[in-house]
């Protein structure tokens, strides 16, 4: 059983699909990287609910922050390269230094602080290698409703109603609780 941060970090060090992953993202040598969201989740959920094999992930989120390069080009190169490297993966790399732009916020300090304002609790969560190739992970608001299989919106959310319109539609569509039934969502918090 799962119930902590170090489990989590165990969970990702000990499965070789997922260190691939980081590895090759690592060969990007991008500032402030990261893999988050999904690529965390899923394993954290499909463990806790005993699925015998890796739930198909939409895409890989790989974040960056580079105030400098901001253009969506750069992106799409990253990500061609990371499909070379990788091929067969669904890779998604997004500057975090202009994602603020698409909920109508002020600038992010850094992909962490993006990573903060992702839509649910569960979702806000990164991890990327440090110098000597032990994985690290960021989660902002806890790993608690993660762990418990808890679906709620982050506290920037909850506190503006527009974004709680982004929270619901994207309850609507993700549609968790089909694949992982053991998944409780709190539709305004």
């Amino acid at each position: 059983m799962i119930s902590t941060e170090h489990d989590i970090l165990e969970l990702i060090q000990n499965d070789p699909w997922m260190m691939g992953i980081l590895k090759t993202a690592h060969k990007l040598d991008l500032p402030d990287w990261w893999v988050c969201a999904g690529f965390i989740r899923t394993k954290v959920w499909d463990v806790l609910h005993d699925f015998p094999s890796r739930s198909r992930l939409p895409d890989i989120d790989v974040i960056y922050f580079d105030r400098v390069n901001t253009s969506e080009e750069i992106e799409k190169s990253l990500q061609q390269k990371l499909d070379r490297m990788m091929p067969g993966e669904l890779w998604s790399v997004k500057n975090q230094a202009r994602m603020h732009k698409k909920n109508g916020e002020n600038p992010y300090a850094s992909s962490i602080d993006a990573v903060s304002r992702f839509p649910e609790t569960a979702t806000a969560v990164a991890v990327t290698l440090n110098d000597n190739g032990k994985v690290v992970m960021e989660a902002p608001w806890g790993v608690d409703d993660l762990l418990a299989l808890q679906i709620k919106p982050t506290p920037p959310f909850i506190d503006k109603s527009a974004l709680m319109t982004i929270y619901e539609d994207r309850l609507k569509k993700k549609d968790w609780q089909k694949k992982w039934p053991k998944v409780t969502v709190h539709p305004s918090g």
